[in-house]
């Protein structure tokens, strides 16, 4: 048996429930806006809301400052050689001044990009570069109800006809999300991501893989892929991205840090490329927007990050929060993923029109009845598709323990009691540019419900 023990804590308060109502109406209906000292348990994101480990918080403080050639920087560099098996490091801010610099040197006006799915913010930096993202999931991963063991694969079949349709010299890049975060954090596995480089010889582009969860990804093959059962998460990872060309990384998820990303490459021209928009985005390639201490915590978080007790017990965890919810009448997407449980509010509350956001009427609801805050990502997030209205509710990494996990499954059991009286919501503000309209939106009920009784 693997478990951790607290080494730190701090207070949280559940307000009276008038007073979340109140918090709620000030937010516009949009979690987003909340204070965190008016969230009880906050599932909103795993990425940088977690606990780090003795080990991370010690290597802090031998943190190298230096402007160029820290120390802690060749820390980080022998960690991402070692654990993903890339040769050259770019540090960055977080993931998506990663998806900055590489997008931003990658794509032009009128370019495609081919995806499992892309995520909010790597689809903003496609469309913000005036290229098209595209989506290819399996037609599998539509189906919240389905078990299945790799509903986060590309499918080829519609990338090759989005090919066609598009035309081959259009496409700048195949990039595969691991785990799939926008198709409720299912897995992909190697075989897929084998056929995924092949689609990319074919189109001489680079494959990108988002290594964002990757660990988690690997424990997902070695439970689903055959000829991966005996191995561990470490070879599995190293083997999924020896496929790709290049790796964004959000530190903030599995280097199991409150801050940073990196690119990590094999190409050393790519890298002299990349450089100068390094710099001017964010900074010396030798500390790229994060401090020596932080590169020192995510050098150490890396290499935890694979361990296979730690990501069995981080996977069991969110598998226990899914359990809760299907014991209390709450739709949940199967399989359950590996760093958030995803709920389907489009059947849970079916007499609600996709117009009106039933992701974000749920999001609000739980807020409401247990001060949880999660988030959409369905109609909202995602204007313009057909993808399912999921609600997320992520776990931070080694933060929550059973009583938390039993007052989620609480409130939306509430929830779920008073599904009918829930009201859709209209949006008050729009803001520019859609793709991150969610993290700003304003809204307000359409009818008088539980929302604002």
């Amino acid at each position: 048996m693997f478990s951790t023990r607290s080494a730190m804590t701090a207070p949280i308060e559940l307000l009276p429930r008038e007073d979340r109502r109140e918090r709620l109406r000030e937010a516009g209906y949009n979690p987003f806006n909340l204070a965190s000292r008016d969230v009880f348990v906050d599932l909103l994101t795993d990425s940088g809301t977690g606990a780090m480990s003795s080990d991370q918080w010690a290597a802090m403080l031998s943190g190298d400052e230096a402007y160029a050639g820290s120390r802690s920087f060749e820390g980080l560099e022998r960690a991402v050689s070692d654990v993903m098996g890339f040769e050259y490091v770019l540090p960055t801010h977080q993931g998506r001044g990663a998806e900055n610099v590489l997008y931003g040197h990658l794509l032009s006006e009128g370019d495609v990009v081919l995806n499992n799915t892309h995520f909010d913010t790597t689809r903003a930096h496609v469309a913000a570069n005036g290229a098209t993202p595209l989506d290819c999931p399996v037609e599998e991963a539509t189906d919240p109800a389905l078990d299945a063991p790799f509903k986060g694969n590309l499918d080829l079949d519609a990338a090759r006809g989005a090919v066609s349709e598009a035309g081959a010299e259009r496409v700048a890049a195949v990039v595969l999300t691991i785990t799939n975060n926008s198709m409720a954090g299912q897995p992909v596995s190697v075989e897929n991501t084998h056929a995924a480089r092949e689609l990319a010889d074919d189109l001489d582009v680079p494959l990108v893989i988002d290594a964002c969860r990757f660990a988690e990804n690997a424990h997902f093959v070695r439970e689903r892929e055959p000829e991966f059962a005996d191995s561990s998460v470490a070879e599995i990872a190293r083997e999924q991205l020896s496929y790709a060309d290049c790796v964004v990384m959000s530190g903030k998820k599995e280097g199991l840090s409150n801050v940073g990303g990196f690119l990590a490459l094999r190409d050393p021209a790519l890298k002299t490329a990349l450089k100068p928009r390094l710099i001017l985005y964010e900074g010396f390639p030798t500390y790229g927007g994060m401090a020596g201490r932080d590169m020192a915590a995510m050098a150490v978080g890396l290499r935890e990050a694979v361990d296979d007790r730690r990501v069995r017990a981080r996977v069991d965890q969110v598998r226990s929060l899914g359990d809760r919810l299907r014991e209390r009448g709450v739709p949940v997407y199967d399989p359950v993923g590996g760093h958030a449980v995803y709920v389907d509010a489009g059947a849970l509350f079916s007499h609600l029109d996709r117009s009106e956001f039933p992701g974000q009427a749920l999001v609000c609801a739980a807020y409401l009845e247990g001060g949880v805050r999660t988030v959409e990502l369905g109609s909202l997030a995602f204007p313009g598709t057909d993808r399912p209205e999921l609600v997320r509710l992520a776990l931070p990494r080694r933060t929550y323990h059973d009583e938390h996990l039993d007052h989620v499954a609480e409130a939306f059991g509430t929830v779920v009691e008073r599904r009918e009286e829930v009201a859709g919501l209209e949006l008050v503000t729009d803001p520019d540019p859609p793709e991150l309209r969610h993290f700003s939106a304003e809204l307000r009920p359409v009818d008088a419900g539980v929302l604002d009784e």
